[in-house]
C-alpha cells in the first residue's frame, strides 16, 4: 500500500489502528493483561499497552536481542530512523549476523506495540524508553551514558563556548549551536579520530576504562593534566561536585557505533553432551516410573494410619520431613518433592480435625485401583502445571521464615512455564540425545534474560533454579532416562514421535537454518496429524518463546479489516516451537504417554520366592492383595530391582493380631511360594501362634488372664515386669493400673504373645484403620498473569474493539448543542424520534447516546431497523448485533457525517 493511503501514524493508537484483525490478535495473545477486561476502542487498547506494568511484564517476556534492540532505541534519537538502529546494534562494521536477524527483533517488538512507526520514524513507546533509557540511578544494560544534550543542560553558556574552541571548533552566538556543533563533531568519525589522534596516552586509557561502561568517574578539584585534556574538549563532561560523564556520542564513537559490547542475535545452541540408544532410555526411565510409583504408595501408606501434624502456621515440621526421608530411604530435598507431588494431585491433604493432621484423601483409593501406567500419567500431568515448588523447601521467604513443605509460600508462576520450555528444548534434539545442564541454562537466560547488570557471585535467578529443578525431577519421575526424554516424556508434551534409531539431524538442520535467519529457536518437526502439527497448521506460528505465538503469514485472511499490512518487516518469522497445550490437548496427551509407558512396566506377580533363611523374595512388583498381606506378615529387609521380606516372630504375630490364623498363615505361603515352604518358617508361625492369645488383656484399668496360673507365677517373678505394678486379684487374673495398650507393650517385650480382649472376653482383632481425609480437591496452580486468550475470546474482543473504535471516530454531523468531552449531543425527545425515523427510511446510521437500566451512560453507533411502542429495533454496530433499545433512555441522537 502506498504511502499516501496510509499516512505515517503519529501515535500508537493509529499505528494499532492500521493494523488488521490477525495483528491485533498476535498483540493480544502475546500480551494478555491487555485483553482483561476488553478496552472499549484501540485509543483505550494503546493506553493500555503504554502503562508501566504492562510494559514491564512485556519487556521481561522478550529474549535477549529483542530486549538489546530496546535498549538501543531508549539510548537513540527519538525518532530513529532504521539505518540508525541498524548501526547501534551492528556498528560501524554492520555484522551481516546482526543485520540479518534485527528485522526479526524489530518485528517482534512492533508486534507486542513496545514500538510503532514506519522504518525511518522508529519510536519506542515512553514508559519503555523511561525504563530503558540510562540514568545515573538507573544505568543501561548498554553502558551508556547520557548525551552532551543532556550532559550539559546545567552548564553556563561561558564553559561551553570554552568546550567548542577547545575542541577546535569556531565559537557560536549561543549555547544551542555550541552543543549541537560539539555533537556533531564527536558523530563524525573521522574529525573525532583527528582529535584522539592527539590525545595523552594516559587520556586514552581513562576513556577505554569508561567507553562499556559505567560511564561515570570521580575526579579531584585539581584534575591531573591527562583529565584536563579530556575535560577542556568536552570528551568528559561534569554532572555533579567531583564527578564526571562520558557522553553517549564520544562512547559510540570509541564502540565502533555499537550500542552493546556483545550483541546476542542468535540463541545458544542445545548441543547433545552425552547420546544413547531410544531403547535404553526408554528402559531407563520406565524403570524410574516404577520407582516412583512405589515410592508414593510407600509416603501413603506410611501415612495410612494418619500422618504428622499440621504446623500452626501450615506445612510440615522439619523433624517430620526428617522422619519421612528415612522412611522413604531418600534425601529431604527428594522426600518434600514427593511429598508436594502427591499433595499437587490431590492424593494427601490436611484432615480438618481439630489435631489436625496430614492424611490421605479417599481420591488416593481411587488412584491405587487405576493401571500402573494411568498413575503415572496423573502424577506426570500434574507436575508438569503444579505452581508448587518443592525446591524451595528450606529457604527463607520475604520475611526470612523458613519454607516449609506443603506450607505456604511456595507457588511459583514460572515453573509450569520454564518445566514445559526445558523439555521442549530436551524434545527438540535426536532420539535418545541428552544435553548438558549448562547448554540448557544458557538457552533459557538468552530466552529470557533478566533486564539490569548481574553481579558475580550473586545467587542464582528463580528461573535458573526451576530449571535446573525441573532436569532432577523429570529424571526422579521417569519423565526423562539418562538426561534424555523418553518417548512417554515426548507424548506428555504433545511432541510428534520420532523414528526408533532414526537420526533428527535434518530437523535439526533445518531449525539451525531458521535461527541463523531470524535469531528463534530451532524447529521442532510434526508428523501429519500429530497434535504438534494440528496446532502448527491451525491458525499462528509459535514464537521463540514459550506461551506467546504469533499468527502465521500464510494464515491471515486478505481481507480481514482496515490496515491489511502489518509494518514493515512483518515477514520475518521464528521457527515453530511446542506451545504449551489446552487442557483437552493435555488429556489426550497424557493418555498417549500412559499407552507408551504401559508396555515398559513390569507386570505384577503373583509369587515369591521363599528361603530358609526366613526370607523371602519378591523378584517384581506383587500384585496389591499378596503385597498387602506380605507387608504385615513380614518386614522389608532392601529394596530394588526385587524386594526382600524378612519374617519374624514380631511380624507373625501382627499378622495374628490382623485376625490370621496359623492355618491361614500357611495355605497362603504355599499359594503364593515358587518354592516349597522352608521347615524354619513353618516351625516359626507354630510356635509364635502356639502362645499367641495365652494371655489375655482386658481394660480394668488393665489386667491379665490366663488359664495357666503357673504363667501368671513365671510372670510375677520376672524382674522386668517390676515396672508394671502387676497384682494378683485370682489364680488366674493379674491387674495393673497401666492401661490396656501399654501392659500388651511390656508383655511383649518380655518376650510373650498376649492378646487383647474386649469387655465380653472376645479376641480383639487389631486391624490398621485407614485415616482418610474428607473429599479434597487439589490445590490449583497459581497463574503467572491473565492467561492467553483462546480464539473465541479474541474473535470477540477484535470485534468489540473494532465497533468501540468505530463509534468514537466516526465523524458526526453537528446537530444541537454538543455536550463536552466528545459527548452526544442533548436532544428533546420529539427530536430523537424524528431523527430514528428519519434514518429508518434512509437507512441512515446514528449516534447515540444511551443510559442502561443501571444509570451506566454509554456512545452506541447503530442503524435503526424500525420504531414503535416507544421502542427502536436496531442493527448496533459496537455490539455487532440487532437489539432493541426504550426511546426515553436515548439522551441525544446525531446523524453520521458521510466522510
Amino acid at each position: 500500500m502506498s504511502q499516501a493511503a496510509h499516512p505515517a501514524p503519529r501515535s500508537l493508537a493509529e499505528a494499532l489502528r492500521a493494523r488488521d484483525d490477525a495483528s491485533l490478535a498476535a498483540l493480544l495473545r502475546s500480551r494478555p493483561d491487555l485483553v482483561t477486561p476488553v478496552p472499549t476502542d484501540l485509543t483505550q487498547l494503546a493506553t493500555r499497552a503504554g502503562t508501566r506494568a504492562s510494559v514491564l511484564r512485556a519487556l521481561e517476556r522478550l529474549d535477549r536481542f529483542a530486549l538489546q534492540t530496546a535498549e538501543a532505541l531508549a539510548v537513540a534519537p527519538d525518532p530513529a530512523p532504521y539505518d540508525t538502529l541498524l548501526g547501534l546494534m551492528a556498528g560501524d562494521a554492520r555484522d551481516e549476523t546482526i543485520a540479518a536477524a534485527l528485522p526479526h527483533a524489530l518485528g517482534t517488538l512492533r508486534e507486542q506495540a513496545l514500538v510503532w512507526g514506519d522504518d525511518d520514524r522508529l519510536r519506542l513507546v515512553r514508559t519503555a524508553r523511561e525504563l530503558l533509557a540510562p540514568s545515573p540511578q538507573h544505568p543501561s544494560p548498554t553502558g551508556l551514558g547520557p548525551t552532551v544534550q543532556e550532559a550539559t543542560s546545567g552548564m553556563s553558556p561561558g564553559r561551553i563556548q570554552e568546550i567548542v574552541t577547545a575542541a577546535g571548533l569556531p565559537s557560536t552566538h549561543d549555547s544551542v549551536s555550541a552543543v549541537a556543533a560539539l555533537t556533531a563533531l564527536f558523530s563524525d568519525r573521522k574529525k573525532m579520530a583527528r582529535l584522539l589522534a592527539d590525545a595523552p596516552e594516559p587520556a586514552l586509557e581513562v576513556l577505554s576504562r569508561l567507553v562499556w561502561g559505567p560511564p561515570y568517574g570521580q575526579v579531584t578539584p585539581e584534575p591531573a593534566a591527562h583529565l584536563r585534556w579530556l575535560l577542556d574538549r568536552g570528551l568528559l563532561l561534569p554532572t555533579a561536585p567531583g564527578t564526571v560523564v562520558l557522553p553517549r556520542e564520544v562512547a559510540l564513537h570509541l564502540r565502533q557505533g555499537r550500542a552493546h559490547r556483545a550483541p546476542e542475535p542468535l540463541p545458544p545452541a542445545v548441543e547433545p553432551a552425552a547420546t544413547h540408544s531410544p531403547q535404553v532410555v526408554d528402559a531407563t526411565a520406565a524403570g524410574q516410573a516404577y520407582t516412583a510409583l512405589a515410592t508414593v504408595e510407600e509416603l501413603l501408606k506410611d501415612w495410612d494410619e494418619g500422618g504428622p501434624a499440621v504446623l500452626r502456621a501450615g506445612g510440615l515440621s522439619v523433624r517430620d520431613l526428617k522422619r519421612t526421608a528415612v522412611a522413604l530411604d531418600v534425601s529431604e530435598p527428594v522426600a518434600a518433592f514427593w511429598v508436594e507431588l502427591a499433595y499437587a494431585a490431590g492424593l494427601i491433604a490436611s484432615d480438618g480435625e481439630a489435631d489436625e493432621r496430614y492424611a490421605a484423601t479417599p481420591a488416593y483409593d481411587e488412584w491405587l485401583e487405576r493401571p500402573a501406567a494411568e498413575r503415572w500419567a496423573r502424577l506426570a500431568e500434574t507436575w508438569l502445571a503444579a505452581t508448587r515448588t518443592p525446591g524451595l523447601v528450606g529457604g527463607r521467604d520475604a520475611k526470612d521464615r523458613t519454607l516449609a513443605a506443603l506450607g505456604p509460600g511456595l507457588d511459583r508462576s514460572a515453573a509450569p512455564e520454564v518445566r514445559h520450555r526445558v523439555l521442549t528444548l530436551l524434545a527438540g534434539l535426536p532420539a535418545g540425545a541428552a544435553p548438558g545442564a549448562d547448554a540448557v541454562l544458557a538457552r533459557l537466560r538468552w530466552e529470557r534474560p533478566l533486564r539490569g547488570p548481574q553481579q558475580r557471585g550473586a545467587e542464582e535467578d528463580l528461573r535458573t533454579r526451576l530449571a535446573r529443578w525441573t532436569l532432577s525431577e523429570a529424571e526422579l519421575l521417569g519423565i526423562t532416562g539418562r538426561g534424555a526424554l523418553s518417548t512417554h516424556g515426548r507424548a506428555l508434551l504433545g511432541a510428534p514421535a520420532l523414528g526408533a534409531g532414526t537420526s533428527d539431524t535434518s530437523r535439526t538442520t533445518a531449525g539451525t537454518a531458521q535461527t541463523a535467519a531470524h535469531g528463534s529457536s530451532a524447529a521442532t518437526g510434526a508428523t501429519p496429524g500429530s497434535p504438534g502439527a494440528t496446532r502448527a497448521a491451525a491458525g499462528a506460528a509459535e514464537s521463540s518463546r514459550p506461551g506467546s505465538s504469533r499468527p502465521a503469514e500464510s494464515s491471515r485472511p486478505e481481507s480481514s479489516g482496515p490496515g491489511d499490512k502489518l509494518p514493515v518487516h512483518h515477514h520475518h518469522r521464528p521457527a515453530p516451537v511446542l506451545a504449551p497445550l489446552s487442557l483437552a490437548e493435555q488429556a489426550v496427551a497424557t493418555a498417549a504417554a500412559a499407552r507408551l509407558l504401559a508396555p515398559l512396566l513390569p507386570e505384577p506377580l503373583d509369587h515369591v520366592l521363599l528361603q530358609a533363611d526366613l526370607t523371602a523374595v519378591a523378584p517384581g512388583p506383587l500384585q496389591r492383595p499378596l503385597a498387602d498381606v506380605l507387608d504385615v506378615l513380614a518386614d522389608v529387609e532392601s529394596k530394588g530391582g526385587a524386594t526382600v521380606y524378612r519374617f519374624t516372630p514380631a511380624s507373625v504375630r501382627r499378622a495374628l493380631d490382623a485376625g490370621h490364623t496359623a492355618a491361614d498363615l500357611h495355605a497362603f505361603l504355599a499359594q503364593h511360594s515358587r518354592t516349597p515352604v522352608p521347615q524354619p518358617l513353618a516351625y516359626l508361625i507354630d510356635d509364635v501362634a502356639r502362645k499367641h492369645g495365652h494371655l489375655r488383656v482386658g481394660a480394668a484399668s488393665a489386667y491379665v488372664r490366663c488359664d495357666d496360673d503357673s504363667l501368671l507365677n513365671e510372670i510375677l517373678a520376672d524382674k522386668r515386669a517390676a515396672a508394671l505394678r502387676l497384682r494378683r486379684l485370682a489364680p488366674t487374673v493379674l491387674a495393673t493400673q497401666s492401661d490396656p495398650a501399654a501392659l500388651l507393650e511390656g508383655l511383649r517385650a518380655m518376650g510373650y504373645a498376649p492378646a487383647a480382649e474386649s469387655a465380653e472376653g472376645d479376641v480383639l482383632i487389631a486391624r490398621a484403620h485407614a485415616h482418610r481425609t474428607p473429599p479434597r480437591t487439589a490445590p490449583e496452580p497459581v497463574p503467572d498473569g491473565p492467561p492467553p486468550p483462546d480464539a473465541t475470546l479474541l474473535s470477540a474482543a477484535i470485534r468489540a474493539i473494532r465497533a468501540g473504535d468505530l463509534a468514537a471516530t466516526t465523524p458526526r454531523k453537528p446537530a444541537g448543542e454538543p455536550l463536552s468531552g466528545g459527548e452526544p449531543p442533548r436532544t428533546s425527545s420529539a427530536e430523537t424520534l424524528a431523527t430514528v425515523q428519519a434514518a429508518v427510511l434512509t437507512g441512515a446510521s446514528l449516534w447515540i447516546g444511551y443510559v442502561n437500566a443501571e444509570g451506566a451512560a454509554s456512545q452506541r453507533v447503530i442503524a435503526p431497523v424500525k420504531v414503535e411502542g416507544g421502542f427502536v429495533t436496531a442493527y448496533d454496530h459496537t455490539a455487532d448485533e440487532v437489539r432493541t433499545y426504550p426511546l426515553h433512555r436515548i439522551t441525544g441522537v446525531a446523524e453520521l457525517a458521510e466522510d
